[in-house]
């Protein structure tokens, strides 16, 4: 043990130089490292900031997030909102202008209806009309939520170490007593 040590005290200036040298030129960046650039893909999301962007403009917190395959579908539900907005609207003033033609004693545009169907028909588009509004205030509120909440789930470990289990359990209390069921497991591997 002794005699080891000796020998490693002593070695040579020379090879502490090459082992130097060698660990010097290990460190030394090749052109091809440099122009690499780390992968920020798996740290977690700033919910603050996907929350901003979204309210910003929709969808963009869903971008930040790595979530673009959501933005179509966002955006074919605000203009799928927006058309049957247009649409209610147009109904409900169809109906009021026949409504005040009746009123005023003139030819309306449905000469079958009666004062109390014309006033029904109108408070129908009209209500249709306000729910599509509240629907699209829902749908971008939605927008926020899930920008939010899928940038506080991006830190979240979904790797195969984790595992839920169902399992049948069976336990005997006394003599006479026993049960049946199932247990939930969570196995951290």
């Amino acid at each position: 043990m002794g005699l080891l040590f000796l020998c490693l005290m002593h070695a040579s200036p020379v090879q502490a130089q090459e082992v130097e040298e060698a660990v010097a030129i290990e460190n030394i960046e090749t052109p091809s490292q440099k122009s690499e650039k780390p992968d920020y893909s798996s740290l977690p999301k700033n919910p603050r900031k996907a929350t901003l962007l979204s309210a910003i403009l929709p969808g963009a917190g869903q971008v930040y997030n790595g979530k673009a395959w959501k933005v179509p579908i966002l955006y074919a539900g605000f203009i799928t909102d927006i058309y049957f907005i247009g649409f209610n609207n147009k109904r409900y003033q169809v109906f009021r202008e026949a409504l005040f033609a009746f009123d005023d004693g003139e030819v309306n545009d449905f000469p079958s209806l009666n004062r109390d169907a014309l006033v029904r028909n109108v408070e129908y588009w009209r209500k249709n009309r306000d729910l599509t509004i509240l629907l699209l205030a829902g749908i971008y509120a939605l927008n926020i939520i899930d920008a939010n909440v899928d940038a506080h789930l991006s830190g979240f470990d979904i790797s195969d170490d984790l595992a839920l289990g169902f399992e049948p359990n069976f336990e005997t209390l006394s003599a006479r007593n026993q049960q049946y069921g199932f247990t939930i497991k969570l196995r951290f591997q």
